[in-house]
């Protein structure tokens, strides 16, 4: 069952993963076939898949036979820009009523990455993308439908390259091939790499083999320890001298007609072009008409024959040439904005020294091994990442974060592959090899990110697909019914029938969007803003409201006891200070830090030991010392304990109103003393809110401090709404509230915010350089803590938003200007596609520009 999103909103998989999905149930309208299946999708999608419920509607198989796919155009006729990794996922489905199969049909059409399901005796089968996979599990649990994923237990599983795999034509073929196979399942479908994953039972990966064999592909087993690795960014090899030779030759064929030289010598210099540049776009051509898909390069194959009947040699040459040179223009431009995102593997050096029995030699970057130690000197850049081990310097991190200054680094400190180390010689311990490292997985990250197709790609796409069919049906019924009905010239009307199957080509309106898309991805990757998708870099500029976590966006995120009070339950400062430590120090929240950092400064403390230690989410932390059991955190924890009292509320609102965070120190029993905590803003936080209140973006902060605590703040920042006392549920719930009303984004740090980060439309992860599950979990991850990334991020999306409107206008603009002047008899097929040539080439330095934008 293909299955689309019925609320007519494009959403990426992550945006399913935020939202409860239920309310698409009552949205989604069936569709029957003969048979009475109804699935629950439009029946557009019809005319190229097969929706898995048992109906065939259509072929979407190219039959191609690849040869060299590195340097050659594509021969499917499928588009290959747009490919997006597929995975199939089998359930169990018997804790399901057979009454909520309407709501489990409608649920899965509301999420974005859900390809095609198919409810059989055995289960459901889901074909998804990666990304959709607790999109779907979050779906099923919010819509209360019992279904349990099956795993591959008890059976192998096998990576495969398949050089010729690179679009959904392949996929589809092995697909249909391996399912019919008994036992196989669990099949992965990576289209960048042109690797297949695939389970099936003991013994059976011979036949597996063989079954991919018979489709004419090359299947390569690959060992358990391989996978498929970031190599360095390859241009396509293009033969420029072909398209230049091709316009010479196309243009000596039109002079010799325009001259009135001998016909034989016009029709061989347009069949010796044709022969030059054409001989790929014809095979690709005719395998598209032979399985019904009229793609770009089916028209040009069946207009450059139909001229070729008419006579219309000199034309026909160069309709082919000009589509050709337009198609090397396409596969360059996408070169040069997806080299501008592998060119930061470029940043970590070829070689370095490493620690090797005892003294440090010279070795490839590549055979650095997690655990070894590295030394770097003075201008020098980090091959991998790591962690100091000795010495002190200032690395420049803008390659990775974007940050303008160097940042001191000491012992204990992370740094980064590819940045520059200033002014002194540092040794480290390498924790990533080169393929892992934070610019690889940067690159991985975005490369994944393009599959996730923007709202307007999508758009372009679906458009597309009725636009080139209507064309192609309208320049038939051009070139039939006038000669048929009113006497019209039949060669006239072909030649205008064929002119407007050259403008039914839609290269410069397909072409116009992944260009702008990449370039924006690259542009905010380079400025340290990593993008996960073009859906958040178009949203952005829709973005209504931003609300923040306090502690380390808008503030430091190091707060400090200012005061300490003694509650005098009959322990002395010292003493309290080494009981009320010894919890701190076993808790990673700031502000248990800044009591362990007080009590370091008072006096140091022998480290006492706590049992049953656990943290309670939004209130503290407990744990057992000497047989005592005891809490270090906010009022709200106090109610395990019946400490609450009249008294310590006074004691905590007395603190609360001079801006500081209470933090109580209690046994089981009584309480023993009062830390004032305080936290200091970020000197750019009030700049910045100032500037998303410009963008017309509302600001609230959330945060666990009390609120007078956020008032404080609030007003010192200049955020719109301050909300205090909220526990992580709280935070999700108040995100959840304001996203049923308008576009909302959430800062946070991207791991103890994760329930507000997931719910908000677009999470921000900040500071994402420092931790590794950041770049994973958020939307947008900002690599360093400068806040005034996110109004550069909004800045971004509504340039590259604007870029992408023009190009779409001006592509359909010049269509229908020729569309006109073909009708009225003025326009010719050469100047046809020499005008979508140069449309192409109009979109792709607009789309470009992108590159060059600096805010």
């Amino acid at each position: 069952m293909s299955l689309t999103n019925t609320d007519n909103k494009t959403a990426s998989p992550s945006d399913g993963e935020k939202k409860a999905v239920s309310q698409a149930s009552e949205k989604s309208t069936p569709h029957e076939h003969e048979h009475g299946c109804c699935c629950y999708h439009h029946e557009a999608d019809h005319a190229e898949k097969s929706c898995g419920c048992g109906h065939h509607h259509g072929a979407e198989h190219c039959g191609c036979k690849h040869e060299d796919h590195d340097e050659e155009h594509h021969c499917c006729g499928h588009d290959h820009e747009h490919v997006e990794n597929s995975m199939d996922t089998d359930w169990d489905v018997s804790g399901v009523d057979p009454s909520q199969y309407r709501l489990l049909f409608s649920t899965l059409g509301a999420i974005a990455g859900v390809k095609d399901v198919g409810l059989n005796p055995d289960g459901l089968k889901i074909i998804h993308t990666p990304e959709a996979l607790p999109a779907i599990k979050q779906a099923f649990d919010a819509n209360n439908l019992k279904l349990k994923m099956r795993t591959n237990e008890g059976k192998e599983t096998t990576q495969i390259r398949i050089q010729q795999m690179d679009c959904p034509t392949e996929e589809g073929l092995i697909r249909k091939k391996l399912n019919g196979m008994k036992g196989v399942s669990g099949l992965q479908f990576n289209l960048m790499n042109r690797v297949l994953t695939v389970s099936y039972p003991k013994g059976m990966l011979p036949e597996i083999v063989a079954a991919i064999k018979s489709l004419d592909y090359t299947p390569e087993v690959l060992e358990a320890h391989e996978k498929p690795k970031l190599s360095e960014f390859k241009p396509t090899k293009i033969a420029w001298w072909k398209y230049i030779l091709g316009i010479v030759i196309a243009a000596g064929s039109e002079a010799c007609e325009y001259l009135s030289m001998p016909e034989w010598l016009s029709i061989a210099l347009a069949v010796a072009a044709i022969a030059l540049v054409g001989l790929g776009t014809y095979k690709k051509g005719f395998i598209a008409v032979r399985n019904l898909n009229f793609n770009m390069n089916a028209l040009m194959a069946v207009a450059v024959t139909g001229a070729v009947l008419i006579g219309s040699w000199p034309e026909a040459a160069m309709v082919m040439v000009l589509f050709e040179l337009s198609e090397a223009i396409e596969q360059l431009s996408l070169d040069r904005a997806r080299g501008a995102i592998r060119s930061l593997l470029s940043l970590a050096p070829q070689t370095a020294r490493v620690e090797r029995d005892g003294t440090f030699v010279e070795v490839p970057a590549k055979d650095i091994k997690i655990g070894e130690v590295v030394r770097v000197v003075p201008g020098e850049r980090l091959p991998v990442d790591g962690v100091v081990l000795s010495g002190q310097t200032s690395i420049d991190q803008s390659p990775i974060t974007g940050e303008s200054m160097p940042v001191e680094k000491k012992p204990e400190d992370k740094v980064f592959a590819g940045t520059i180390n200033k002014n002194g010689t540092i040794t480290y311990r390498a924790e990533s090899d080169i393929d892992n490292s934070m610019p690889a997985r940067i690159i991985s990250a975005i490369e994944s990110a393009q599959s996730s197709r923007a709202p307007t790609q999508r758009f372009v796409d679906s458009f597309a697909k009725v636009y080139t069919p209507t064309v192609f049906l309208i320049a038939v019924l051009t070139a039939v019914i006038p000669p048929l009905f009113v006497g019209g010239d039949w060669l006239d009307w072909l030649y205008k029938g064929l002119t407007l199957l050259v403008i039914a080509c839609p290269c410069a309106l397909v072409i116009s969007t992944p260009v702008t898309i990449v370039s924006g991805l690259a542009t905010a990757a380079r400025r340290g803003i990593l993008i996960k998708g073009g859906v958040y870099l178009e949203k952005g500029r829709s973005l209504q409201s931003i609300a923040f976590d306090k502690t380390g966006t808008l503030t430091k995120g190091k707060p400090a006891v200012i005061t300490f009070e003694n509650a005098g339950a009959g322990l002395t400062d010292e003493e309290i200070l080494d009981l009320a430590t010894a919890l701190a120090v076993r808790n990673d929240h700031p502000v248990s830090k800044a009591v362990s950092d007080y009590s370091a400064q008072q006096k140091p403390t022998a480290q006492k030991e706590v049992h049953g230690f656990y943290a309670a989410p939004g209130q503290g932390v407990i744990g057992e010392i000497d047989g005592t059991e005891y809490y270090l955190g906010n009022i709200k924890g106090l109610d395990k304990f019946y400490l609450n009292g009249p008294a310590v509320r006074a004691k905590v609102s007395e603190l609360a109103d001079h801006g500081y965070t209470p933090l109580i120190f209690a046994s089981a029993k009584k309480v023993l003393a009062y830390f004032g905590v305080a936290d200091s803003i970020k000197e750019n936080a009030p700049e910045v809110i100032g500037q998303l209140k410009g963008l017309g973006v509302k600001t609230i902060m959330l945060t666990g401090d009390n609120e007078k605590a956020a008032r404080q703040i609030a007003e010192k920042v200049g955020v719109d709404r301050a909300k205090g006392n909220l526990l992580p549920e709280d935070k999700q719930s108040l995100v959840d509230s304001i996203a049923k009303r308008e576009v909302i984004g959430m800062v946070g740090d991207g791991i103890n915010d994760a329930p507000a980060l997931a719910r908000a439309d677009i999470g921000f992860a900040m500071g994402a350089a420092g931790t590794d599950t950041a770049i994973e979990t958020a939307d947008v991850a900002l690599m360093d803590d400068d806040l005034r990334k996110l109004p550069e991020f909004i800045k971004l999306s509504k340039k590259t938003f604007r870029l992408l409107v023009e190009n779409i206008v001006i592509a359909l603009s010049i269509k229908l200007i020729f569309f006109v002047l073909t009708l009225a008899g003025i326009g010719t097929m050469w100047m046809a596609v020499f005008a979508d040539t140069g449309t192409c080439l109009i979109v792709v330095a607009n789309g470009l520009r992108m590159l060059r934008w600096r805010g």
